[in-house]
């Protein structure tokens, strides 16, 4: 299950009553900072425009590719640690709205990271230090450290354990 805090609302959707949970200012400001660096090429801005706007922990040398997606109304609630890498078109969220209730939860994504493209990151996940996420995946649990994982429903392909044995054997082909 993921680590999220549940607020129920009693009238219309929660989404109805948004501007109730996160000031509207803020959703402006958040919205044009976070467009600005999905556009940038330049990977010190972005980190910058993050730490420095968005009140984003974000790990030196990290690396987010070109269109990511923060979530746009508490990305203060995301964190990434050092020399990871975030892939083309991922969206990182921190809430849903749904329709009796609302969720936030925070995202803490590891060290050394690897997010392949088009990757969506569920509130209340955390993905452990040197995990590898496939392309296309859907974060819906904690991904433990090391780990392979991917698809739709997110699963792992192979633990820490076994891709440590899968490099091995490459490196001593490699020195031989």
């Amino acid at each position: 299950m993921r680590k999220t805090e549940r607020y129920p609302v009693k009238t219309a959707n929660s989404l109805w009553h948004v501007y109730k949970t996160v000031p509207f200012l803020k959703v402006v400001k958040n919205f044009v900072v976070i467009q600005l660096a999905r556009y940038t090429p330049f990977l010190g801005m972005k980190s910058w425009l993050y730490r420095t706007f968005l009140g984003m922990d974000v790990g030196k040398e990290t690396s987010v590719a070109l269109m990511v997606m923060m979530d746009v109304m508490f990305p203060e609630k995301i964190r990434i640690g050092r020399n990871s890498v975030i892939g083309y078109n991922t969206t990182i969220l921190a809430h849903e709205y749904l329709i009796k209730e609302y969720r936030l939860g925070e995202v803490n994504i590891g060290s050394e990271v690897l997010i392949g493209a088009n990757t969506t990151i569920l509130p209340g996940v955390t993905i452990g230090d040197g995990a590898v996420v496939g392309a296309a995946t859907l974060v819906h649990k904690d991904v433990p450290p090391g780990a392979f994982v991917g698809g739709n429903p997110m699963q792992i392909i192979k633990t820490k354990a076994e891709m440590e044995a899968s490099v091995l054997p490459e490196k001593e082909n490699r020195e031989s």
